[in-house]
C-alpha cells in the first residue's frame, strides 16, 4: 500500500496516541482522527489530519484503521457501538487495535470484524511517551502474517522493532508479559533506592553503577533518575498500569497460573491509588516505600 493511496483513521489522541498519530502524518500518511475530548481532535487539525463525527466516520474514510484506546470496554464501544469502526466498515477494511487490552476479547472481536470483511490485527505497545513521540515503540503484533505485511510501513513509522508474535490476540499476550516485567523492575528499582538511601549511599551513585550491570534495567534507567529528582509526572500512568496489572491476573487465573510477584506489585499500587495517586507516573510506586520503610527517597518538600 502506497503512502499517497492510503487513507489511515486513528481513533485516540491520549499521551499516546496523539504521538503516534502525528508520526504517521510526518511519514507522509493521510490521517483522519477522532478522539472523544473535541479539543484533542482541534489540536490534530492544527498539523494536519482530517476529522470526523465518529469512529464510524473514520472508518467510512479510511482504508486501515488504528484503535489506542484506554481498556477494554472503551475499544468495544469504539469498535462494535452503534457509532463504531464497524458500523461504518467496507468489506477489506484493516482494523488494527493498539491499546492494551484483553486477549481473549480481542479473539472475540476479531471474530465479529470477520463477519464484516474487516481483518484485525492487536498491535499493543512498549516504550511509554517517550517511545511515542521519538517514534520508537516496541510493537507486538498479533494476526495474520499477511495482513502485518501490508500494514508493515504504518507501524515502523511509528515503532523500531515491529514483531509478529502469533496469531490474534498473541500481542495481547506478549504485552502481558511485558506488564509483568515492569511491574516486578518497578518494584525492584523502588526497593533499591529505598535500601540505598537508607543505608546512607548516594542513590544517584548507585543508579550510576547499576545500570551498567546486571540489574539493569527500563525503569532504573529511566524512572530512577526522576524518582530522584522527585519527578513522579506520568509517561505511563498509576491507573494504566493497575489496569494492565488487572488484565494480567484475570488472564493468569483462567490459566490457573499463580503470580505471586504480579499480584504484590498491583496490591501495592493500588495503595498509591488510595492516596491520591491515580495519575501519577508507575514510579509513584516510591511513596508506598518510603511510607513502609520511614525513609525519604525523593527530595523534600
Amino acid at each position: 500500500m502506497g503512502k499517497q493511496s492510503l487513507h489511515v483513521g486513528f481513533i485516540g489522541l491520549g499521551i499516546m496516541g496523539r504521538s503516534m498519530s502525528r508520526n504517521l502524518h510526518r511519514a507522509g500518511f493521510s490521517i483522519t482522527v477522532w478522539n472523544r475530548t473535541a479539543s484533542r481532535m482541534e489540536e490534530a487539525k492544527a498539523w494536519g489530519a482530517k476529522i470526523a463525527p465518529s469512529p464510524r466516520e473514520v472508518a467510512a474514510q479510511s482504508d486501515v484503521v488504528i484503535t489506542m484506546v484506554g481498556d477494554t470496554p472503551d475499544v468495544r464501544e469504539v469498535v462494535e457501538g452503534p457509532a463504531g469502526v464497524l458500523a461504518g466498515a467496507q468489506e477489506g477494511l484493516i482494523l488494527i487495535d493498539m491499546s492494551t487490552i484483553s486477549p481473549d476479547a480481542t479473539r472475540q472481536m476479531a471474530a465479529r470484524a470477520a463477519e464484516k470483511g474487516v481483518k484485525m490485527l492487536d498491535a499493543p505497545v512498549s516504550g511509554g511517551d517517550v517511545g511515542a513521540r521519538e517514534g520508537t515503540l516496541s510493537i507486538m503484533v498479533g494476526g495474520e502474517k499477511e495482513t502485518l505485511e501490508k500494514v508493515k510501513p504504518l507501524l515502523e513509522a511509528m515503532g523500531e522493532n515491529v514483531v509478529h508474535c502469533g496469531p490474534i490476540g498473541a500481542g495481547q499476550t506478549v504485552k502481558a508479559c511485558n506488564q509483568i516485567m515492569c511491574g516486578l523492575n518497578l518494584l525492584g528499582m523502588v526497593e533499591a533506592l529505598s535500601f540505598a538511601k537508607k543505608a546512607g549511599v548516594d542513590p544517584e551513585t548507585m543508579i550510576q553503577v547499576t545500570t551498567r550491570g546486571a540489574a539493569g534495567s527500563w525503569a532504573l534507567a529511566n524512572l530512577a533518575p526522576r524518582v530522584v529528582r522527585g519527578d513522579l509526572d506520568p509517561g505511563f500512568s498509576v491507573r494504566f498500569q493497575q489496569k494492565d496489572l488487572r488484565i494480567v491476573l484475570e488472564e493468569a487465573d483462567r490459566l490457573d497460573l499463580p503470580l505471586l510477584g504480579t499480584a504484590q506489585v498491583h496490591q501495592l499500587l493500588r495503595s498509591v491509588q488510595a492516596h491520591g495517586g491515580d495519575d501519577d507516573g508507575t514510579q509513584a510506586l516510591v511513596r508506598v516505600m518510603e511510607n513502609l520503610g520511614r525513609v525519604k527517597v525523593t527530595p523534600h518538600e
